[in-house]
């Protein structure tokens, strides 16, 4: 196993920061109820963006894995429960093993990696399902109203929590195919192949 350089390190912190301030931006949008269920959609494709830019960069087995481990910690930092980083780690894993086996090279598997990564994202919306539902939806209430917080819990029964996860991973399938398309120049120029 290849060992991590200071520049590895380096474009794992930058594409991380890239990738979850291209989510957080977005995620914006959950202060419109009707439209907190589909925001994934919109993460998704605008975060597979500076996910595919780092696969360019990605040449080693671990770099994903780390980038997966430190969005579950800004996750789980924001104050969601600590299953949060575990599905990080597996959705960084997950998308770690994807891109070794394209070699480290073949980009067809960017928009694949960018779905995969987006499993993270299942972390943020954690505190709406299971056992962490009524204290969260209480703590929304105090700062944005019962109305809000009903609007909410309507758009939310359990199932939806597999269908926000859904949303999310074709949201980063469909911006990878974009970003694969307006990024082909610098693909190549990374002699990554088709």
């Amino acid at each position: 196993m290849k060992k991590f350089e200071v520049k590895d390190l380096i474009n794992i912190g930058i594409y991380t920061a890239l990738h979850f301030l291209c989510i957080f931006l977005v995620a914006m949008l959950g202060f419109i109820p009707q439209a907190f269920i589909f925001a994934g959609i919109i993460e998704g494709f605008l975060g597979a963006i500076p996910v595919m830019i780092f696969l360019t960069k990605v040449k080693k087995f671990g770099m994903i894995t780390i980038m997966g481990v430190l969005l579950g910690l800004i996750t789980l930092l924001m104050g969601r429960p600590w299953p949060c980083v575990v599905i990080g780690l597996a959705a960084g894993l997950i998308t770690d093993l994807i891109w070794m086996k394209a070699d480290f090279s073949k980009i067809k598997f960017g928009p694949v990696c960018c779905g995969t990564m987006m499993l993270w994202s299942a972390g943020m919306g954690l505190p709406l399902f299971f056992g962490y539902r009524d204290s969260y939806l209480a703590n929304l209430e105090e700062g944005y109203g019962k109305e809000y917080v009903e609007v909410i819990r309507s758009l939310t029964p359990d199932w939806m929590f597999i269908g926000m996860i859904v949303i999310a991973v074709v949201g980063g399938f469909l911006g990878g195919l974009f970003a694969k398309r307006i990024l082909r120049k610098h693909f190549a120029k990374a002699n990554l192949v088709e």
